[in-house]
């Protein structure tokens, strides 16, 4: 079979036809993609839509369907078998390596980020309810953490991946607690600086393995997709060492279907390095023993809403990115909100809410769902 035969049957299984006139169809702008993808897959079809070789008018709606096909786990190729046996007995996610996750993402640069996200800059996703806007929805995912959390005044809140401060900025003002916020990159923290001035919010810029003293309350929010699977333990452990007995935590993170040891290699490369995403098999081995869980929320549907807004604000934004940014960007940053778009449309990832408490304590009455 050619090259150009296997992808036309492979995305005919999805409702995707090759140079069809349907918003979702896959239009070919170079012949050579074909080859290409069936040789390199999921690296190949990232990095032949970051060059122009084909275009789709609506990609998140075409990832969905390729999603829901299960074209992802269709064929393994020699580059991904060996990124697996290389996860398989290696820790990605070292002291050292850690600062490199930032460096390729977060420290991109503020305009970016500041373009594309809500006025408070909250990059984690939001929580919709009809009507709202970005604003809106993000504040209220904020306010749901505390009110899951219990927060009181004079409380002392430990934020794990705090980015731009949008959190401990809107817990301090709101309900009068203190913060601490962790984080590695120099480029947030600037931010977070800048924005929390004047609250009682210390910021911290260091690796969450070195995190010292105890926590009233312990928030992790978009932050642990980053710690790979080999520090699932540690990270949970660094959490109950940080959370007093009485004490409460949230782990928001978004969650796979199925347990891996890595991550799409073209997100991998591009977007995330080392970057994976949890099951709950694994998230329930590294909690054994550790925390009582108290509450398990998922909302995923609302990423695919914010992931739309974001790229909504990105493509309004790149009159003035472009300066910045060379075009290849743009093509390789709508690829990623998109794609994943359409992996959360189609239900192959979640967004979960977890909460923790100390084997003992009491469950805490936000955690109870008997009317």
């Amino acid at each position: 079979m050619s090259a150009e035969a296997e992808v036309r049957a492979i995305f005919g299984d999805a409702d995707v036809r090759v140079d069809g006139d349907r918003p979702w169809d896959f239009r070919v702008r170079d012949r050579r993609v074909f080859q290409r993808l069936v040789a390199e897959r999921s690296l190949g079809f990232g990095e032949s839509y970051m060059d122009g070789w084909w275009d789709c008018e609506r990609l998140d709606e075409m990832m969905e369907r390729l999603f829901r096909a299960g074209i992802g786990a269709r064929r393994l190729n020699w580059r991904l078998a060996l990124q697996l046996v290389v996860a398989a007995v290696a820790n990605l996610q070292t002291l050292g390596r850690a600062k490199h996750v930032i460096d390729a993402h977060y420290d991109l640069g503020n305009e970016l980020f500041e373009r594309m996200l809500d006025p408070n800059m909250v990059y984690t996703c939001a929580y919709w309810k009809p009507g709202a806007d970005l604003e809106a929805a993000q504040i209220a995912k904020m306010d749901l953490v505390c009110r899951k959390l219990e927060f009181a005044r004079g409380m002392r809140v430990l934020d794990i991946g705090c980015g731009f401060g949008a959190f401990m900025k809107y817990a301090a003002e709101t309900y009068g607690v203190s913060c601490v916020g962790y984080s590695l990159s120099k480029a947030q923290m600037e931010v977070a600086r800048r924005r929390c001035a004047g609250l009682p919010v210390e910021l911290v810029l260091d690796d969450y393995r070195n995190i010292r003293g105890t926590f009233d309350r312990v928030i992790s929010i978009g932050m642990f997709e980053a710690v790979g699977v080999k520090n699932f333990r540690r990270y949970f452990e660094v959490i109950r060492s940080a959370l007093t007995r009485d004490g409460l935590a949230l782990v928001h993170t978004i969650g796979g279907n199925a347990s891996q040891r890595m991550g799409d290699p073209w997100m991998d490369r591009y977007i995330f390095p080392n970057g994976m995403f949890p099951s709950i098999a694994q998230i329930g081995r590294a909690i054994e023993g550790l925390f009582v869980m108290e509450d398990w929320h998922n909302f995923g549907p609302h990423y695919v809403l914010t992931l739309r807004e974001w790229n909504r604000r990105f493509q309004a934004a790149w009159p003035e990115l472009a300066k910045i940014h060379p075009p290849r960007f743009k093509r390789m940053w709508e690829f990623y909100l998109l794609a994943c778009a359409g992996g959360f449309a189609a239900r192959s990832w979640q967004l979960w809410q977890i909460v923790l408490s100390h084997p003992g304590r009491a469950q805490p009455a936000a955690c109870r769902h008997d009317g």
